[in-house]
């Protein structure tokens, strides 16, 4: 006989897609066996491109003293791979002494495989912290600048409030010490504005001091303000690094807490951790203030800064004396997006306010055209303290010696042409970069103070090595031992199974890898899942060709019945999980949607490889021949 049921062949086509599917699936799962190299990014400052003279100079500064196992220049930056983690630490610190703010530098894990797989887009998939560790960083709130705003903000309140009242002052002046001392100009006066300040200000101490030779009132944040503001700040910070990162697009990062000012960030597969570095640190609350144009800006150079203005620099490193009063921050700020301008060819960002911050930009930008109204940006650097030779100054635990830098600058200060509204636009950036950067920060939600990260390293597992080396050796374990029944209970067809089963792991490392999928153990869970489901379905088959060899019919027509009957069952049974997992997927959070995408992913290969590899297989063995009896 030479029926279809006699001979089960795959046309060429069919040999085709499984070529197409599986050769690409090995390449792109390759890149996983190599692991990875601790490394340093090296980023241009506010976005700038780097060319191949930086990689000259951040090469130079480390030859001979650290020893580069690879250094590669991309369109993002510089990528340096270490020998060990100490290596890694020490060339950190060095390069930050030698190349200063010009550039960011920051630690990450750098694949090992070789540049061949890299150029034409096969990465290793990025596992999660829980599995290879990742990026952390813990930061601490800078408090003193939230309780140096409050002050302030509560000098200009005072001022208002005893206006309102028609109590003259002779000053109203904050402290270094965080006072704020008030002189008014009829000392009879002191009761009534004692009251005043009493009943309008809950959150201030008041007492009557002696100064300049008079009696003046002197107020202090109290105990209860002081924590209020420090919660809201620690807060509104946590709040907004949780946004930076989800437009980061970081998977299952964790932001919490730690004590009364600290932030601990952790940052699994992070996949430009110089970017997440200089997003995360940096405060980018805009403060918008009038210039001084009423005083003289060289009588502020020379020391003589006016008590109602104070001196910035611009980009350039020239002066400007501003206006102290803020007329509005980041917090009025509801969206930010990056463009070019048509006119000019460079990079803005277009501010949406919100009402309050349209109602005041109005009113000040209405009553002051002629003027200019500067930009201004405040932030909080860690940099390695240096001697007065410029070299590292190191600790008594031998690590370098970081301290504080706050910088701030102006970014443009234009004369306001015409009156603005809801809506302006920010000039005077570097690059494309620097301004979607920005865009991205203000998006995200303005930090309530500036923070320092003051500890950077790369973590182990969360779960320990051994628990992980545990975990992934059961799997193997029980991976061989369904080789071995499958092997021993249906012989030839069950090793066809463990070829597909194999080749069924290979693609979901591929999917994973080729989507850079970051890999967590709830994953790990989604594939040992799919490893059974895809044996189920063997098992299904190859019950079904049992059953038809027992009814009589020919070895040939038992493999035809047995894949086309057991078909329908295995497709329902999957796409009913499938359905399941998208459920998952859409209405889960963290660990959840990591386990509902391995889980699809597992789906979609194991009835690939359960069905039509291991079809193929037996077509190749069996196919064309007449066969008395099955191996099965």
């Amino acid at each position: 006989p030479n029926g279809p049921l006699m001979y089960n062949h795959y046309p060429w086509w069919k040999w085709m897609i499984i070529v197409l599917v599986i050769v690409p699936g090995l390449f792109y799962a390759v890149p996983n066996l190599f692991g990875d190299d601790p490394g340093i990014q090296i980023r241009g400052s506010r976005g700038a491109s780097l060319s191949s003279t930086d990689l000259t100079q951040v090469t130079s500064v480390l030859d001979g003293s650290i020893a580069i196992k690879s250094a590669i220049l991309d369109e993002k930056g510089i990528n340096l791979a270490f020998a060990n983690p100490d290596d890694q630490l020490r060339a950190r610190d060095q390069l930050e002494v030698e190349l200063g703010n010009r550039y960011t530098t920051a630690l990450t894990l750098l694949p090992a495989a070789p540049d061949l797989f890299a150029r034409i887009g096969s990465k290793p998939m990025y596992l999660g912290l829980d599995l290879r560790g990742g990026v952390h960083f813990l930061m601490e709130v800078d408090m003193d600048s939230v309780m140096r705003r409050a002050e302030e903000r509560y000098v200009a309140d005072l001022r208002a409030a005893l206006r309102k009242e028609k109590l003259r002052y002779k000053e109203i002046r904050r402290q270094p010490g965080g006072a704020i001392n008030i002189r008014l100009r009829n000392p009879d006066e002191l009761q009534t504005g004692e009251k005043i300040i009493r009943k309008q200000f809950p959150g201030l101490d008041l007492k009557q001091v002696e100064g300049a030779g008079e009696q003046q009132l002197q107020v202090l944040l109290n105990e209860s303000e002081r924590e209020e503001l420090s919660e809201f700040a620690l807060t509104q910070n946590i709040t907004a690094l949780r946004n930076r990162i989800d437009e980061l697009g970081v998977a299952e990062p964790i932001v919490q807490r730690q004590g009364d000012r600290r932030i601990v960030v952790q940052l699994p597969g992070v996949q430009d951790t110089a970017r997440a570095k200089r997003i995360l640190g940096r405060t980018a609350t805009l403060e918008m203030m009038l210039v001084d144009e009423e005083h003289s800006l060289d009588a502020a150079v020379d020391g003589k800064v006016p008590p109602v203005s104070k001196l910035y620099r611009m980009r350039d490193d020239r002066p400007i004396l501003l206006k102290k009063r803020v007329i509005y921050s980041g917090e009025n700020i509801v969206d930010a997006a990056a463009s070019i301008d048509t006119q000019s060819g460079g990079p803005i960002v277009s501010i949406t306010l919100d009402a309050v911050g349209a109602r005041i930009n109005q009113r000040v930008t209405g009553d002051n055209i002629g003027k200019r109204m500067a930009v201004v940006y405040i932030e909080l650097r860690s940099r390695v303290k240096t001697d007065a030779d410029g070299r590292m100054v190191v600790g008594e635990d031998g690590k370098a010696v970081r301290v504080k830098e706050r910088v701030e600058e102006v970014i443009t200060a234009p004369v306001i042409r015409d009156q603005l509204g809801k809506r302006f636009q920010i000039e005077g950036l570097d690059s494309v970069n620097e301004a979607r950067d920005l865009a991205l920060l203000l998006r995200a939600g303005a930090l309530a103070a500036p923070v320092e990260i003051i500890e950077e390293r790369t973590v182990g597992p969360s779960l320990g090595k051994a628990n992980i080396d545990q975990g992934f050796r059961s799997v193997i374990v029980g991976f061989v031992l369904v080789l071995v029944f499958m092997f021993m209970y249906y012989r030839t067809f069950g090793l066809f199974a463990n070829v597909a089963l194999a080749l069924n792991l290979v693609l979901i490392v591929a999917v994973l890898s080729l989507f850079q999928a970051t890999l967590t153990l709830p994953g790990v869970a989604g594939i040992v899942l799919t490893v059974g489901m895809a044996v189920d379905a063997n098992v299904l088959i190859f019950e079904r060709i049992r059953e038809e060899i027992r009814n009589g019919n020919t070895p040939q027509a038992s493999i035809h019945l047995g894949y086309d009957r057991a078909l329908s069952t295995i497709v329902d049974a999957n796409i009913t999980t499938l359905i399941a997992a998208v459920v998952l997927f859409n209405f889960g959070t963290g660990p959840i949607k990591g386990f509902a995408v391995t889980l699809s992913i597992g789906i979609l290969t194991s009835m690939f490889t359960a069905i039509m590899v291991t079809r193929g297989l037996v077509n190749l063995l069996y196919g064309g021949k007449q066969v008395k009896r099955l191996a099965i």
